[in-house]
């Protein structure tokens, strides 16, 4: 195979670190795709349970401590009243965190909602302005949960009856809507939030999913396929369309191995739900039985790109421990060979062998040197590996490590990151950036493959990052406040 992407992360990762020292260690300056969107069969049709993206990063206003987030039910259209988006009492939605390189999960946080309909006699989701206030007496449908930490055997409430903020419908229901309703302070540098947001991944769906096409490559696709198309700007799927976040901020310690104040983790998402649902004919129904894991998320777009359709569901049921089950699906991606084929112009890329990104996703990467950088050891399985001890940079690069920003995916996952842009060139074999570096030798970069992405801004410069077309928020939770239903057009 030629240079593999591990060697070159290694290398990368290595030179940059030394470049970057004392981004590593110590305290530095603080600042801060749809990578699971109906991405496999049965969870297309359980929206309320879709976990469509996941976050783990060094907060840049705090960075003693960890963000976690979560993204559930996608597309949500702003506008979809009466009955707007909201978390199901069915399920359970959870965080789970590797620390100590066993292969299994040491401390969860699940999240708990109870529905109350307090004004059953109108069809109206509030009667009168309700701000983001989820508590006000005008609206009809609210929304309260419970957080429990789990650790080993002990499980302990830490917060109980949090209000959930309303939908942001218009400028008649909601006058004002505080980017920061919800938020609630548990103490001891923790904080949590859950609610309707923007969603804060950007990636050109329509085209992706039209046989592979990226539209700043149109002229380039292959000629196998008919209907030629000029080059042109991205076109961001998931513009203006909301999500149901669920944030936690929590210090390093409360996740690394005690007694580390710093270390490696591994973070997936996932929601459960009761094996049996039940039927009854007034409308309702009952869940019972024990809870079942119908969805999860650690690194972006692994079901979507790189699972296929006849293991899409099995993926999301079982456990991380259980990945090398999937691991061939790593080892010999089909999008490589798209790739190949699709785009003639593009340098092949390695269809099969490529370790390199069962290090990258799997195992997680060790430097040059043989330290670690984002690995938790042999045993693969899909987590969002974050290195605590990487601290915030002040100037984030959307590219991540492949830009020199060791804070950036895949060290955890911050929501500026690239992550379509990031693994297309992965899977491409294009690390361009780095040509600039001198000391870098040896990558795996082919031009013109290191330039390739969804090009949701200028095309006719591609490499610039792409980005959310609303601007995320300065402190936690982080991602903007909801899109309203009066303003809301569509994405285009």
């Amino acid at each position: 195979m030629k240079r593999g992407i591990l060697v070159l992360l290694g290398l990368v990762v290595a030179v940059v670190a030394a470049a970057f020292a004392a981004a590593l260690v110590g305290n530095g300056p603080s600042s801060a795709t749809a990578s699971s969107h109906r991405e496999a069969p049965l969870i297309a049709d359980d929206p309320t349970a879709d976990n469509t993206d996941l976050y783990a990063f060094v907060s840049p206003d705090a960075d003693t401590t960890v963000t976690l987030i979560a993204n559930y039910i996608p597309f949500e259209d702003p506008a979809g009243g009466p009955n707007y988006n909201k978390f199901d009492p069915n399920v359970v939605y959870a965080f789970h965190v590797y620390n100590n390189g066993d292969g299994k999960e040491d401390v969860s946080y699940e999240f708990r909602f109870k529905t109350t309909v307090s004004n059953p006699n109108t069809f109206l989701y509030n009667t009168g302005p309700i701000g983001s206030d989820g508590a006000s007496p005008n609206l009809s449908v609210k929304q309260t949960y419970s957080v429990t930490r789990v650790e080993g055997h002990k499980k302990k409430v830490i917060a109980n009856n949090v209000i959930v903020p309303p939908a942001n419908i218009g400028p008649r229901s909601n006058p004002t809507y505080d980017a920061y309703a919800g938020v609630t302070n548990l103490g001891g540098h923790r904080k949590v939030f859950a609610g309707p947001r923007d969603d804060p991944f950007f990636v050109d769906l329509g085209s992706i999913f039209d046989l592979g096409g990226l539209r700043p490559f149109n002229s380039a696709y292959t000629e196998a396929i008919p209907h030629p198309l000029a080059d042109a700007q991205g076109t961001d799927g998931l513009r203006f369309y909301n999500v149901h976040t669920i944030a936690l901020q929590v210090p390093k310690t409360d996740l690394v191995a005690a007694p580390k104040t710093n270390g490696i983790i591994g973070v997936y998402a996932s929601a459960s739900r009761p094996k049996v649902k039940i039927l009854q004919k007034n409308g309702t129904f009952d869940a019972n039985g024990p809870l079942v894991q119908v969805s999860r998320l650690g690194n972006p777009l692994i079901n979507e790109v790189i699972i296929p359709l006849g293991d899409k569901d099995r993926w999301n049921a079982s456990d991380p421990a259980d990945d090398r089950q999937f691991k061939k699906y790593y080892e010999k991606p089909e999008l490589a060979g798209l790739v190949n084929f699709l785009y003639p112009p593009l340098v092949d890329t390695p269809t099969e062998n490529r370790g390199d990104l069962v290090a990258v996703l799997l195992t997680g990467v060790k430097l040059a040197d043989g330290s670690n950088f984002t690995y938790t050891g042999e045993a693969p399985a899909d987590l969002l590996r974050l290195n605590t001890a990487v601290a915030p940079t002040a100037h984030p690069e959307a590219l991540g490590v492949l830009a020199g920003d060791l804070q950036g995916f895949p060290n955890g996952r911050r929501l500026a990151d690239d992550v379509t842009d990031i693994e297309l060139r992965a899977i491409a074999c294009g690390y361009g950036s780095f040509l600039a570096n001198p000391l870098v030798v040896g990558l795996c970069n082919f031009t013109p493959n290191n330039m390739i992405g969804d090009g949701l801004q200028n095309p006719s410069a591609i490499q610039e990052p792409d980005a959310n077309e609303n601007a995320f928020l300065p402190a936690f939770p982080y991602v903007a406040k909801p899109n309203n239903g009066y303003d809301h057009t569509g994405h285009r």
